[in-house]
């Protein structure tokens, strides 16, 4: 059994003395791991961190076995999160959520697609954020959990003042249609509706709503694991910044 993809690196860990067990995502094969012979070298470190582009060939007697990689680095994206403690954060969070809720070998080229525009925008603070937020979106759409904002859930399409989420199905209310339920409702914020510019307030808010469906609906299907931790610290970062 042999392929051969394009994918982002996101995680190694060491195996046996000199090799190491490398996990990608690339557009054919989703989530793939595999045995690097010599991975644990001086020179093959720098190849191997998370968020790397690297060119894979994965060999196996077996399509089940674990199989070999021979790995080629296309770009490293380390440069971009030297010094800058949000981009390290996010990268970290991108790589841990990756690995959290995707099932291994299962195709994911629309979500594959993004994950490589957000990390290749990583460095730029002033985009950043809102990328990543629109990205954490779109990872629950994949996922099954996609929020639904095209119009009101109880008045319709009539409906121009959008203002809450329902916590139960992800659908938009307005005002109007909130009524004396708006107390046990989630907030609307602007960014999730790609209204103009945000401020780092509104992205947090957004990413508090989001959050909540990624811990009290696509967690509970991964067997009710906490949410990795790298998307906390990454939660402080922002917070840290829009105080400063």
């Amino acid at each position: 059994m042999e392929w051969r993809d394009q994918g982002i690196v996101l995680a190694s860990r060491p195996h046996g003395e000199a090799a190491a067990i490398l996990e990608v995502f690339t557009p054919l094969k989703g989530r793939h791991a595999g045995v690097v012979r010599g991975g644990a070298s001086r020179k093959m470190a720098p190849v191997l961190q998370p968020g790397g582009q690297v060119d894979v060939t994965w060999k196996a007697r077996l399509e089940d076995h674990l199989g070999a990689f021979t790995v080629e680095p296309v770009r490293s994206r380390a440069a971009a999160s030297l010094g800058d403690r949000v981009a390290l954060a996010g990268l970290n969070a991108v790589t841990a959520l990756l690995i959290f809720c995707l099932p291994e070998r299962e195709t994911h080229r629309r979500l594959y697609g993004q994950t490589e525009a957000l990390l290749d925008l990583l460095g730029q603070g002033d985009v950043w954020p809102l990328a990543y937020l629109k990205w954490e979106m779109a990872l629950l759409d994949e996922m099954g959990f996609g929020l639904d904002l095209s119009e009101c859930a109880v008045k319709g399409r009539a409906a121009n003042d959008l203002s809450f989420i329902s916590p139960r199905t992800g659908r938009a209310v307005s005002r109007a249609g909130a009524g004396e339920w708006a107390d046990k409702l989630l907030p609307l914020p602007a960014p999730l509706l790609g209204e103009g510019k945000c401020s780092d307030g509104e992205i947090l808010e957004g990413l508090g709503v989001t959050g909540y469906f990624l811990m009290h609906h696509l967690a509970p299907e991964m067997g009710h694991k906490p949410l990795p931790e790298a998307r906390a610290r990454l939660i402080r970062r922002l917070e840290q910044v829009a105080e400063e």
